[in-house]
């Protein structure tokens, strides 16, 4: 089975589960990078605003054709109760390709199934399992038993 693992990642805690998901079943890992700056206290005020608006952005290029994949684990920090705008793009570019796929989210403590949903819409169908993690269980590492049970 093709395995593909897309994430988008502002301060490194998505990226860290999705390599830790990579690792795990031994996938292919696409980072969604933007052109948007989303960095710093600035960027950080400018993804809630764009986070509550689901804009569409323009990405760096992409390495792999999800649809050259059987399963895509799609890993999204959680911006003002919605998926990031980098994740939303990214699966506007690619509409149609994706066959099945699980969700992992990101948040410091909440938001996560607004964003499934914005997810599941755009993508246009359901996900086979979703994961939500806070900020702190992935600094702390305590999320191992939840990543078993969602890779599954």
């Amino acid at each position: 089975m093709n395995v593909l693992v897309a994430y988008y990642s502002r301060t490194n805690i998505t990226k860290e589960l999705a390599l830790e998901i990579a690792k795990a079943t031994n996938a292919d890992t696409e980072e969604i990078i933007s052109k948007v700056n989303y960095d710093g206290k600035l960027g950080y005020a400018r993804a809630g605003k764009d986070g509550m608006t689901a804009k569409i952005i323009d990405l760096e290029n992409l390495k792999h054709d999800p649809s050259d994949y059987d399963l895509i684990y799609m890993g999204v920090p959680v911006w003002a109760g919605k998926a990031a705008n980098p994740m939303i793009s990214y699966i506007k570019q690619n509409e149609g390709k994706f066959a099945d796929v699980k969700f992992f989210a990101t948040a410091g403590s909440s938001g996560f199934e607004g964003a499934f949903k914005q997810m599941e819409k755009f993508v246009g169908k359901s996900p086979l399992k979703t994961l939500a993690l806070t900020t702190k269980e992935v600094k702390s590492g305590d999320f191992k038993n939840k990543l078993n049970s969602f890779l599954e």
